[in-house]
């Protein structure tokens, strides 16, 4: 124990050090929210790899789709780099960068208000990341909790309050370069220590090869009567395992605050840089969380009493005091990235676009720069506060939670961001369209399961049919609705016909802010 609390404790000194370095860089809203769009391709590749990636990721997803499908889970870490990662940052990365610094658009609200003209799209995107964000956030906390609870036999109470106070204050204090600087040190432990677990546990089994053996042996009638399906190539159920792909893959091309690492980057060599490191992060990080789930089957966890959160941390719990260390520093590492994406986007979206056009009409920088600040603090208290409660009542899984999230927000937003980018024609009758379809299904999921066909009972499953579903209203309402005026589009598409000393769309100003 004395060696997981000294590498905790020098954890949270770096945390907090980078913090109030930054704090010097971070003296208006452009600093404080963007880094001043001046982020090196490591630091945003490693950010946008380290928000995507957390305990939903390692402890919840990794536990119940290990479970369910075997090693064939590998396939969503494989599909969250490629897809997620690689496909991402070639389709959005310049296009996303070059058009939000043309429209001076911080914020994913800000840039609907300004791609579209209307300020009513703003509100309901701002209202949607509010409402969506909180419940993913909450649920960063539980797969935190259930390691810590091994390791220390802490209460769950605990955990939250520390991992709360620590991410508030450097994200308060130095913002979002201070969040790419400690997701870039995060990101590094993450990846030295995926590789290290991984090692460790499936030697617990005779290696690879007996850890897969072993695995082939087992059975399960409720989900397959295939002899070895658990150490076959797709796993028991391919159709179930492809929504869960495309929800986690295809589904952070319209998360705001993924989004919105893109608006930051420097220049189009960072482009280039941060696609690549993005790209092999993600197939270590996610890959390997996958991989290590896949494997869950081999240890004595009562799923139905305990649920699969606890797939995890029961694997790890054979480990060695120095290597559960490692891993409550990884997946603390995983945890606070990701939580500190998600405040620092909701707490801009709701000062920049909710609060300060609706109560006053004349820019302040300082008064802006300190209400964000103030609601980084109420959104990290109000996500703790849920995460208790939900955890007290028993409510439902991780897994879940992020699952209801995730399909919201990118049901709303990924055709609608997606198409704006590439396509003129794109309406707002179709975007407004697209936010109804994406939120509404998944309310509808969460309070009315039942009137839903089985397999959109899941909110993985229904998830991923909110956003195809976009990827169909969009277009079709834009082509059934009044075009957009031809000279307000041509001015937002000429940002892309711009040259330096070739055009933009080949090549970022190196210097350019």
């Amino acid at each position: 124990m004395a060696i997981q609390i000294i590498m905790l404790v020098v954890f949270f000194a770096v945390m907090i050090t980078v913090g109030f370095i930054c704090r010097k860089r971070s003296t208006d809203v452009s600093s404080f929210v963007l880094g001043s769009r001046s982020v090196g391709p490591w630091l945003t590749a490693f950010a946008y790899g380290t928000s995507y990636f957390s305990a939903v990721i390692f402890v919840g997803y990794a536990g119940q789709f290990g479970w369910k499908f075997g090693v064939a889970s590998t396939w969503i870490g494989i599909g969250n780099a490629l897809i997620g990662s690689l496909l991402a940052w070639v389709l959005l990365g310049r296009r996303t960068r070059v058009m939000t610094q043309h429209l001076s658009a911080a914020t994913m609200p800000q840039f609907f208000e300004k791609r579209f003209g209307s300020r009513g799209l703003k509100l309901a995107s701002s209202l949607i990341i509010f409402v969506f964000l909180i419940p993913y956030t909450a649920s960063l906390y539980n797969g935190l909790s259930r390691l810590f609870g091994m390791a220390f036999n802490v209460d769950y109470t605990i955990c939250i309050i520390v991992m709360a106070v620590f991410t508030a204050v450097y994200v308060i204090a130095g913002g979002y370069m201070a969040t790419a600087i400690n997701d870039f040190l995060q990101g590094i432990i993450m990846l030295v220590g995926i590789v290290a677990i991984i090692a460790a546990v499936l030697s617990l089994n005779g290696g690879f090869s007996g850890s897969l053996d072993a695995l082939a042996r087992v059975t399960d009638e409720t989900v397959s009567t295939t002899p070895g399906v658990f150490a076959s190539f797709f796993g028991p159920d391919p159709v179930s395992l492809g929504s869960v792909i495309l929800l986690t893959s295809l589904g952070t091309w319209g998360l705001p605050q993924m989004v919105q690492k893109f608006y930051a980057i420097k220049s189009e060599e960072s482009i280039h840089t941060g696609t690549i490191v993005s790209t092999i992060f993600a197939v270590i990080v996610a890959g390997g969380c996958y991989f290590l789930g896949g494997f869950g089957r081999l240890f004595n966890v009562d799923v139905a009493a305990e649920g699969f959160d606890a797939i995890i941390p029961e694997m790890l719990s054979k480990l060695s005091p120095a290597l559960i260390g490692i891993t409550l520093v990884l997946v603390l590492s995983a945890s606070m990235s990701t939580l500190s994406s998600l405040v620092l986007t909701s707490s801009s979206t709701l000062t920049l676009d909710f609060i300060a056009p609706t109560f006053t009409k004349k820019k302040n920088e300082k008064r802006d720069l300190l209400v964000i600040r103030i609601f980084v603090g109420v959104f990290i208290i109000l996500s703790a506060v849920i995460a208790v409660i939900q955890y007290k009542l028993n409510v439902t899984f991780i897994a879940q939670l992020m699952g209801l999230s995730w399909g919201a927000l990118a049901g709303s937003f990924l055709a609608p961001f997606l198409l704006s980018l590439y396509w003129k024609r794109v309406t707002k009758p179709a975007v407004a369209a697209s936010f109804i379809c994406g939120s509404g299904i998944m309310l509808a999921n969460m309070f009315f399961k039942d009137v839903f066909p089985t397999f959109l009972q899941s909110p993985i499953n229904c998830g991923a049919f909110a956003m195809l579903l976009g990827l169909i209203v969009v277009p079709v309402v834009s082509i059934l609705t009044k075009k957009p005026d031809e000279a307000f589009v041509s001015d937002i598409f000429s940002c892309y016909e711009k040259t330096v000393t070739v055009p933009v769309t080949e090549s970022l100003h190196k210097h350019g802010n």
